[in-house]
């Protein structure tokens, strides 16, 4: 079985399933009980396969990890109970007191506020422009370990140079972290351009449904971890190539306790079977809205990578499978934007992105607002920014919808 979705759809019956179900059930235990204490012990000290406890296992989240593994092309992968428990459980696990992280610049606003946090705890870190790979490398010390970045930046759609600083973090030997929310593992693998580890927000795109929170990180097999100073001892035995991956789960998830339910796993396992269906026409929609939007009189600007004005049109058009259902759009001063929005009756006027529903939030005064003024202008937020995430509707629908906006 060679096609992403084919791959996806029958992986839980790769291993057997009970009763003869197509689908891994709901495991809602918490415990796990063994007839023999020696095996009990075993589990825990990993000499053996099996489950110990429901904050680290299992079976329904193993599951819908190995789906993740799938869809990334990776070695192994560890589920959260968010997309932030994700990152910030790696950052938690991989790095230390007096450690330095470049990261990019343009970061959803949640991951940014992260990151300043691990400041106040001697970790530091560099923002920069990572749509240049001389920008993250001018920034590297000696101190450095790990370089951060996102795909398709949230809401301004800057695709970060992810080949130039992946071939640069392999010279270097920096863990390189790509956070694949805004792509989804459909439309790109951040494995091919030498990433390191691979986060997903499963709330979004992968899950679909805007009905469960989910996170997960992927282990690629592409970095040394043998060449890692802050591999503990009690991790570095077994496969090398899984140090990194194992410490997230057993240092990380185990410690931090950002878990995942089983509950929301199998909803966001049984909304991944239809992710190329889904993100395939939402790319398509976000697509022909952005060329109306393009020639509105009443836009001053749109920002989406599937534009051929786009300042990084040709590096999505080169990595992606297709560009994506996010972009956003700047409103002419004399467009009421708080008018505008609540004219629209299709597109719901909400938070969260990879929606089967278009969703449109005013984007300074809401996912932004807490950066304040200056912050927002050193990211290029205008105040009448508007950010979309396009849906699975028929795209005439959303065309109409917008023009009445207008009216």
């Amino acid at each position: 079985m060679k096609g992403f979705t084919t791959k996806i759809v029958h992986n839980d019956r790769q291993d057997a399933i009970e009763h003869g179900s197509l689908h891994k059930p709901i495991h809602a235990n918490v415990a796990y009980g063994y007839d023999d204490a020696r095996d009990l012990a075993a589990v825990f000290q990993g000499q053996q396969s099996g489950y110990s406890y429901g904050r680290q296992v299992n079976p329904t989240i193993t599951a819908l990890e190995s789906k993740i593994t799938v869809m990334e092309d990776g070695l192994s992968s560890v589920c959260f109970g968010t997309g932030m428990g994700a990152i910030g459980t790696t950052v938690f696990a991989l790095l230390r007191a007096g450690d330095h992280i470049v990261s990019s610049a343009f970061l959803f606003g949640n991951t940014n506020s992260l990151l300043n946090t691990f400041t106040q705890m001697n970790i530091d870190v560099t923002f920069v422009d990572a749509t240049s790979t001389e920008a993250v490398a001018e920034a590297v010390t000696e101190r450095t370990r790990m370089v951060f970045v996102e795909t398709i930046a949230n809401p301004r759609t800057q695709v970060s140079d992810l080949e130039g600083i992946g071939t640069y973090c392999a010279q270097r030997g920096l863990v390189y972290v790509v956070d694949n929310t805004m792509t989804s593992p459909f439309l790109f693998q951040p494995k091919t351009v030498g990433a390191s580890l691979v986060i997903n927000s499963l709330t979004k795109y992968i899950g679909g449904h805007g009905n469960a929170l989910g996170g997960a990180v992927t282990e690629t097999g592409n970095f040394d971890w043998t060449s890692f100073p802050n591999i503990y001892p009690d991790y570095q035995g077994g496969d090398a190539a899984k140090w990194g991956i194992t410490q997230i789960k057993k240092k990380g998830l185990r410690d931090f306790g950002a878990s995942l339910g089983p509950e929301a796993a199998h909803h966001i396992a049984m909304g991944s079977e239809t992710l190329a269906l889904r993100v395939q026409r939402q790319s398509d929609n976000a697509l022909a809205m952005c060329r109306f939007l393009r020639d509105h009189p009443q836009v001053k600007r749109v920002y989406y990578p599937g534009l051929e004005d786009h300042p990084q049109h040709q590096r999505a058009e080169k990595l992606f499978r297709s560009f994506g259902g996010l972009f956003s759009f700047e409103l002419h001063s004399d467009v009421d934007l708080w008018e505008f929005l609540n004219r629209l009756k299709v597109i719901v006027k909400s938070s969260n992105l990879g929606d089967n529903r278009t969703l449109a939030i005013p984007v300074a005064h809401t996912i932004y607002y807490e950066m304040g003024p200056e912050r927002r202008a050193s990211m290029g937020i205008d105040e009448s920014l508007i950010r979309i995430s396009s849906g699975i509707e028929d795209s005439e629908d959303l065309l109409a919808d917008l023009a009445t906006g207008f009216e």
